[in-house]
């Protein structure tokens, strides 16, 4: 007699966006395990094709209300490739500012309402709140302090407008950054609480084996600059992204998924970064992340919260070190001349890299777009740990294995509306 047992879980919970998943097991063998994103596409490369270039960083940011800063990098990183401007000094220590504050909100956000409620038995972060007031409350005001740097440089904390090709419309004063401090330095102290709050969560065990990809700077923990990397051996320019990655589409997802060409899966966001880039962390996230058995390497998914908080810590840290050394530049963007050319543009968002691509004409149109999220990255690799720790979990009853299979998905802290993205849009009107 076949024993066959089936999950779905039509609409997954605490995730950014609108997604399911399906597993099937027959006669405990896998018979097939989908993470299927159903959410409808929107047409964001079609949008800004024929729109000024100077659009792009406010019409990409619309992408995602949680990341936008990811997006607008990305984007005016591209242009700037396109016509050969390069920005540096202050104006380039404030996009570095102003990531800190994404990467300081996102983080917290996911570490203490989306993903610590699997590890502490809870539905969502409002029913943890009910025993852990003051946990909930300390994730809050720590992303409250993301927010305010945002707010500043940005402009405001959702979808911020002060961001162009070049720099920026307006630059902080050195007082203003200055205002910011206090609270960095409570954030501080609470980013380090954070991170041994977290390592005392129980993590199943799964080791795993990952091509972890993501940007490499020789001298920095990477936000916006650098080369492409992989744990295999990848070296590559931002600009021949194309010749080593490809995206394809699948019939049960209405997002593309990324392969390395010849070579399959891969696996962008914190644990990416941390692996490759140890390194380039403060002495203190080293010493922090050694004193809470977290090591140098990192293959357990699960552990991913555990990052994060060493992320959270970083940016709170490199925003004290910027608005430190900080001095207002005279312009707040650099003259650049319109030509025509292709632009390349990669940056890290919290959930892993994002790459742009543009085509401008010598009006200084867009032609061409195309804009590679983290997560349709990383949804192949999802699949795949959700197909481990199906072979590993088997006995456990059905909403037991439905929680850890969840729980799994949520260790990329996936943003599945920005994963929503088709290429090609066509028109045809009588």
């Amino acid at each position: 007699m076949t024993n066959a047992r089936e999950i779905s879980v039509e609409y997954l919970a605490r995730v950014e966006g609108e997604g399911s998943m399906r597993v099937k097991v027959v006669d405990d063998q896998i018979e097939h395990v989908d993470f299927s994103i159903f959410e409808p596409p929107r047409f964001f490369e079609a949008f800004l094709r024929g729109r000024p270039h100077t659009e792009a960083p406010d019409i990409t940011a619309r992408i995602c209300g949680i990341c936008p800063i990811a997006y607008q990098m990305s984007s005016v990183h591209a242009m700037e490739d396109a016509f050969g401007v390069t920005v540096g000094g202050p104006l380039r220590e404030l996009r570095r500012l102003i990531y800190c504050g994404e990467w300081i909100e996102s983080h917290a956000l996911h570490i203490y309402l989306l993903h610590a409620p699997d590890f502490l038995g809870y539905e969502s972060g409002i029913h943890m709140a009910a025993d852990h007031r003051e946990v909930v409350e300390q994730g809050l005001r720590l992303k409250k302090a993301g927010n305010t740097i945002v707010g500043l440089v940005g402009g405001r904390e959702i979808h911020p407008i002060n961001v162009r090709v070049g720099g920026f419309y307006k630059v902080p004063t050195k007082r203003e950054l200055e205002a910011l401090i206090p609270e960095l330095e409570w954030a501080k102290e609470a980013a380090i609480a954070t991170v041994r709050l977290v390592s005392g969560f129980t993590f199943p065990d799964a080791d795993l084996d990952y091509e972890f990809v993501s940007l490499s700077h020789p001298d920095e923990y990477p936000f916006n600059e650098g080369r492409i990397v992989s744990s295999k051996g990848l070296d590559i320019a931002i600009a021949e992204y194309n010749d080593y990655f490809v995206e394809e589409h699948v019939e049960r997802s209405n997002a593309l998924h990324s392969q390395i060409r010849e070579r399959g899966a891969y696996h962008v966001g914190p644990l990416a970064r941390y692996n490759l880039n140890f390194e380039k962390l403060t002495p203190l996230d080293q010493e922090l992340a050694h004193e809470v058995g977290l090591g140098e390497f990192v293959t357990n998914p699960f552990k991913s919260i555990v990052v994060r908080a060493v992320e959270v810590l970083y940016a709170v840290e490199e925003s004290l070190r910027i608005i430190d050394e900080y001095e207002e530049p005279a312009e707040s963007f650099v003259a650049y001349t319109v030509v025509e050319g292709v632009g390349h543009g990669a940056s890290e968002a919290p959930r892993g890299m994002l790459y742009h691509r543009y085509l401008v004409n010598n009006g200084g149109r867009i032609e061409d777009a195309q804009i590679v999220p983290p997560t349709s990255q990383n949804q192949l690799t999802i699949e795949r740990d959700l197909r481990f720790v199906l072979e590993e979990h088997l006995d456990l009853p059905d909403p037991e294995l439905s929680w850890v299979l969840e729980q799994s998905i949520r260790n990329y802290d996936p943003c599945i509306s920005c994963a929503t993205h088709f290429l090609d849009l066509t028109v045809e009107r009588g």
